[in-house]
């Protein structure tokens, strides 16, 4: 095994991946390493108790001024296409968490029965329940099984055509790649390696 490089990121870092691919886990550990506050775009959009989530424009509205309130640098995770555009083009790095969807899917499942069977609060008071989880078409188990594919083709088009030429992207498709990312995780300006591999 070759001698590790350090991954270099700008002070600006969009997370994508489908759900239950560990967007939040490491969002949190690039904060970690490189000094950064993380927005939950999760938290941002199940904003009120019950469910009642932001409408597109609230939602769209909520993002610009997060945006504005953190000229610093940010580390945004989360998949909402409706403000892609508004994040991906001051990103000045972006990690997709594209990992096979039975690693995917098996975090998933154990994420979201957990959570139901604890009735742990997720976000401003949002629970998910047993009823949600094994009896709702909103369930989160269905999601992951009907939108894995869906995420994939709508980050890869929206990285086409809304990130700036020479952001450099990170797609993990293994965790392994995702741990070489974390543990060389460095502010750009350093030494420069390539994407992570292993």
């Amino acid at each position: 095994m070759g001698a590790e490089r350090p991954v270099p990121f700008g002070r600006r870092v969009a997370v994508y991946g489908p759900a239950g691919s560990g967007k939040s886990t490491l969002a949190r550990a690039l904060r970690e390493r490189l000094g950064l506050p993380v927005v939950e775009l999760d938290a941002v959009y199940h904003a009120r108790p019950n469910w009642q989530d932001l409408s597109r424009e609230e939602f769209r509205a909520a993002v610009t001024r997060i945006l504005a309130e953190h000229p610093d640098g940010w580390v945004i995770e989360g998949n909402y296409a409706v403000v892609r555009d508004l994040v991906l083009p001051l990103a000045e790095a972006v990690v997709w968490l594209d990992l096979p969807f039975g690693v995917v899917y098996r975090r998933l499942a154990m994420r979201t029965i957990g959570r139901a069977l604890a009735g742990a609060e997720l976000w401003n008071g949002n629970r998910e329940t047993p009823r949600q989880t094994f009896f709702s078409r909103n369930s989160m188990l269905l999601w992951g099984l009907t939108a894995f594919r869906r995420t994939g083709r709508g980050v890869e088009e929206s990285l086409r055509t809304l990130r700036r030429p020479g952001v450099p992207v990170y797609r993990l498709r293994t965790p392994g790649q995702a741990a070489y990312l974390l543990r060389n995780a460095r502010p750009a300006g350093g030494a420069h390696g390539p994407a992570p591999t292993g």
